[in-house]
């Protein structure tokens, strides 16, 4: 891990950064010298549909181990599809120079950030071509819902028949973990003139993602009632074991100063990325408990609405969007719901957020789920890779939660084995912020952090040490994983930014990047049906630092901050 600034030096950093003055509007400088003309277009006129490119990484590992119940019905719906586009190598590079250079307080290009059109024109494929690969979707039979600005995706709807017809595939009904899933069974392929500009379709099934949370835990009524009555302890804490408020967050990480100077979050906007719906009213439920101002979120839907799915979905879903604005309590909370299909709705709000990002106003993004890299094959890869880097360009600063189960990234915090060392494919491109947690310390003086009676609606004396989260073993019957996903990716090489002492010279990406406080020990407290419950996991760190990085955008006049890593 490099040498960093401890969090508990963020309120002396921010308060003695200078304040963005107004200056005279500079012009822009021409960001086409990072442009390559398109030559027209790359794929052949005539597409021949028998000479095809097979796409093996694009089915599921799930999918091939898992019992087949039969072929799905013909005319069964596999809506919003994505399908996904290379980049070429020369656009790649061109990409990551001008990244550096938005990065590089010297250069011209500092700060410059991208529209989502500006980006697919810089760096997509041509126009044409993806009007071809369009037309050839068409000629399928398929329905195409929408085209990335980027140039970078298609999204696109059709029956089981017309999607085996496409992609010369089978589509059969599979059992996993005891729920009957769709996918299919044999590697699509696309016909070989399109090989060179399309990289896969993202997913062909309705596998999810996992939620980076350690499920919710409701409190005992009392435990409750101490919390909701403000008054004589103990209130977030039960003999030696407390429960983080916000308040708490705020003593603990010394953000207190920020408050007291206005720095709140006050006119940021954090998208967080979600496939259930909400009842808000929890949401201002925990605001209430929290000694919290009303600020409720605002709920986008993203096409055909969910509903609330309540459990361990709606879990992640209401740790996400209370605890982002916890931390960053004035600003604007922005809940993008997707509906899952043949698409997890986290790609698809994620999509959403960073095509829109302009429009929405977000700077700043959480995404609090995951799937190992090698799981996640060549097409889904390239996805990420090409939706954080254009999130970059944009000056969004994307936080995604490390995982839940150590150096296990294929596992969930719940198995009790690890198939192997992996990382979370979601969070180890070198675009984003990979967020790990830690495990507060107290060795055994819980007094000398926490008292037993609240104050100012939080318990938390002063700084807690911190270590490396790892309750494995010993949480929830002690025979799971529990502990901070990090690790070396397989696929992306050493960023320029990450050196320092002790980063392995292993040549390759290493996540996270930062880390706050995940265990269920000193677990954070959320509301969930109108109860109070405590969750732990890199889904509580990761709109965590969310928040905190508002308060970043807030302070640098609101301009939004690209890849933070660099800084």
């Amino acid at each position: 891990m490099r040498n960093r600034l401890p969090l508990t030096s963020l309120a002396a950093l921010l308060a003695a950064a200078p304040i963005c003055a107004s200056v005279p509007q500079q012009p822009k400088p021409d960001l086409q010298v990072f442009n390559a003309f398109h030559a027209g277009r790359t794929i052949a006129q005539r597409i021949d549909p028998d000479q095809r490119t097979l796409l093996p990484s694009d089915i599921h590992p799930a999918a091939l181990r898992s019992p087949v119940l039969g072929p799905v019905d013909p005319s069964f719906r596999m809506d919003r599809m994505i399908l996904t586009f290379k980049m070429s190598p020369d656009a790649q590079a061109r990409r990551d120079q001008l990244l550096a250079a938005q990065q590089d307080p010297k250069s011209p290009y500092f700060h410059q950030w991208l529209t989502s059109e500006q980006y697919g024109q810089l760096f997509g494929p041509s126009k044409e071509d993806v009007d071809a690969v369009a037309t050839w979707l068409l000629g399928q039979g398929l329905r195409i819902d929408e085209v990335s600005p980027s140039r970078l995706a298609i999204n696109f709807s059709g029956t089981a028949a017309q999607v085996q017809q496409a992609f010369r595939t089978s589509i059969q009904a599979i059992s996993v973990d005891g729920v009957t899933r769709h996918a299919n069974t044999l590697a699509p392929s696309i016909p070989s003139a399109l090989a060179e500009v399309v990289a896969g379709v993202v997913s062909l099934h309705d596998i999810p993602r996992k939620a980076m949370n350690h499920g919710f835990r409701k409190l005992a009524d009392q435990e409750s009632d101490h919390i909701r009555a403000h008054g004589s302890g103990p209130n977030y804490t039960n003999g030696s074991t407390a429960y983080m408020a916000a308040n708490d967050f705020k003593t603990i990480y010394n953000v207190a100063p920020l408050y007291t100077a206005g720095i709140d979050g006050t006119g940021t906007t954090i998208g967080i990325v979600g496939r259930t719906n909400i009842h808000t009213s929890d949401v201002s439920t925990f605001r209430s408990d929290m000694g919290l101002s009303v600020n409720t979120p605002t709920v986008v839907l993203n096409g055909t609405d969910p509903g609330d799915l309540g459990g361990g979905e709606e879990t992640e879903a209401l740790l996400d969007t209370e605890w982002s604005g916890a931390v960053a309590r004035s600003a604007t909370v922005k809940f993008v719901v997707s509906k899952s299909g043949s698409s997890d709705g986290v790609d698809l709000s994620a999509q959403y957020i960073v095509d829109n990002a302009a429009t929405l106003g977000i700077t700043v993004m959480s995404t609090s789920f995951g799937s190992c890299e090698s799981d996640m094959g060549s097409s889904e890869n390239t996805f990420y890779n090409n939706l954080w880097s254009q999130a970059a360009s944009e000056g969004v600063t994307s936080f995604i939660s490390a995982g839940d189960a150590g150096a296990a990234g294929c596992n969930g915090g719940g198995d009790t084995t690890g198939s192997g060392q992996a990382v979370n494919g979601l969070a180890s491109t070198p675009y984003n912020v990979c967020v790990g947690g830690t495990q507060f310390n107290e060795g055994g003086n819980f007094s000398t952090y926490w008292g037993t009676t609240q104050s100012d609606y939080s318990s938390a004396k002063s700084y807690i040490p911190e270590v490396a989260w790892n309750e494995s073993g010993t949480v929830s019957g002690g025979s799971n994983l529990w502990s901070t996903g990090g690790g070396t990716s397989t696929i992306y090489s050493k960023p320029t930014w990450q050196s320092g002492t002790g980063v392995p010279a292993d040549g390759m990406r290493d996540c996270p990047d930062v880390s706050l406080t995940a265990a269920s020990h000193d677990g954070y407290i959320i509301c969930q049906g109108g109860s109070l419950g405590v969750v732990g996991g890199t889904s509580a760190a990761s709109p965590a630092f969310a928040g905190l990085m508002a308060l970043v955008v807030q302070r640098m006049g609101g301009t939004g901050q690209g890849n933070a890593n660099y800084a």
